[in-house]
């Protein structure tokens, strides 16, 4: 029988860190499971926003990896200002924090880098793979973005070989990802992003999204889109068996041995998605409730943006806080399996209601409760709705919240805060994978 092979395009890789990494490392790692070879497609030597090495020892050791330069504008930038290394990852100055260096530099990456600074590897990269694909004979490529730059280098492939399947995987949306609207473009610019997200909608055999309401609106847009979401990996320092097989393990707190109650933030938080209600409600609560003030922590352990950490600093909170910098993924699991609850935050706006942080898995299988801020009828309030793992709540919210962490915060100081979540077992990196190889199975029929 003929082997299988995938070939996967993707920017991120070990040792990049961050969510956008882990879902190719998973799907590579457990595709050989259900008859598929993956073939990894990565820059040699690419600019990172966040590195962890530990990913490293994740990589399975016979799996093939392609690698080719890029050249990078983003180095360059972070020279003329050091805020440019947030462009890398999706994060801006906003409104009264933009600076006239801001302005220019964003204006700059959203009008002449089109569709994002990887643009100058498209074209290398299409000649160099033109070749690979010929002389390994592969049938089946997967793309995954942002950057979105990624795609036209499998637009092109699908032009230059029409039997060619090919996967558009959109970890995040193009046009319509919050920060879109804040990259100035100009009318022309604007008209060009969407047309290359069309010509990647329409020729593209398969646009994976990682939310439902991302594939439906896909779909809407002329893709032939199906939602696979993030998950958690079963073999990761994470104890997913008792999750699944003891859904109710009791908080170990009683009133005779209380330490303290903490809620923890994992990962990049930068302005645009920003609790500031809920800093205000913990401000008040630590204000007035003289216990809660003595048990209450938030842990921050990622990269926290600047002006958010120094508004924190200038309440009630920064006695509270412990900001752990950036960690890496199995330190980060630690620090998730060690808290009680964990904070997870979106885009405000409705067009994000699709956006399901890759994070939120990982704080599925810890069993710890979440409480979640975005738009109203997210995916994830569905999500943590069908899992009983926390709440979800707008930017607007106030007195919900109060009672919701106060809820958690008694239930805790009686030793009764239960680890119960349920139905997590569809979120598992193996089940995804067996989800994904069976629509490679199908395309390629």
């Amino acid at each position: 029988m003929e082997e299988k092979k995938v070939l996967i395009i993707t920017y991120y890789w070990p040792p990049a860190g961050g969510p956008g990494v882990q879902r190719w490392l998973k799907f590579a790692k457990y595709l050989p499971d259900f008859g598929w070879k993956p073939i990894i497609y990565t820059p040699e030597n690419p600019s990172y926003p966040l590195l962890d090495e530990s990913l490293l020892k994740e990589v399975p050791r016979d799996l093939k990896i392609v690698k080719t330069t890029i050249w990078e504008p983003y180095q360059l930038a972070e020279k003329l200002n050091k805020s440019n290394k947030k462009f890398k990852a999706g994060q801006f100055d906003v409104g009264k924090n933009q600076s006239w260096k801001s302005k220019l530099s964003i204006w700059v990456r959203g009008n002449f880098f089109i569709p994002d600074a990887r643009v100058f590897w498209v074209k290398p990269s299409v000649k160099f793979l033109e070749h690979y694909i010929k002389e390994n004979k592969i049938d089946f490529i997967v793309t995954s973005g942002p950057p979105h730059s990624l795609h036209l280098i499998g637009l092109q492939l699908k032009k230059k070989f029409s039997t060619l399947k090919w996967i558009a995987d959109f970890r995040d949306p193009w046009t319509e990802i919050s920060y879109y609207k804040h990259l100035k473009l100009t009318k022309r610019s604007d008209q060009k992003h969407r047309k290359l997200e069309s010509e990647v909608f329409r020729n593209a055999d398969i646009t994976l999204a990682t939310s439902y309401t991302d594939a439906e609106n896909f779909r809407k847009n002329g893709a032939n889109a199906v939602c696979i979401t993030n998950g958690f990996d079963e073999s990761d320092a994470v104890s997913v068996e008792q999750n699944l097989e003891i859904p109710q393990s009791q908080n170990t707190k009683t009133e005779d041995n209380q330490t303290h109650f903490t809620l923890s933030y994992i990962g990049v938080l930068e302005q645009l998605r920003n609790p500031e209600n809920l800093w205000t409600v913990l401000d008040h609560l630590i204000e007035t409730d003289s216990s809660f003030a003595q048990h209450f922590i938030l842990k921050f352990a990622g990269r926290i943006d600047d002006r958010i950490l120094e508004t924190l600093n200038n309440s009630s909170l920064k006695k509270h806080i412990h900001d752990l910098g950036y960690l890496s993924h199995e330190k980060a699991i630690e620090e998730m399996k060690s808290s009680d609850m964990l904070l997870i935050t979106n885009f405000p706006n409705e067009s994000s209601k699709g956006i399901i942080p890759g994070k939120i898995f990982e704080y599925l299988a810890t069993g710890k409760q979440i409480i979640s801020f975005g738009p109203a009828d997210a995916d994830v309030s569905k999500i943590l709705d069908d899992t009983n793992a926390g709440k979800h709540f707008s930017y607007q919210d106030s007195d919900n919240i109060k009672d919701f962490i106060l809820e958690k915060y008694t239930l805790w100081k009686k030793g009764n805060l239960l680890e119960n979540t349920q139905n997590i077992e569809q979120f598992s990196r193996r089940n995804l994978a067996k989800n994904l190889s069976e629509i490679l199975d199908q395309t390629v029929h």
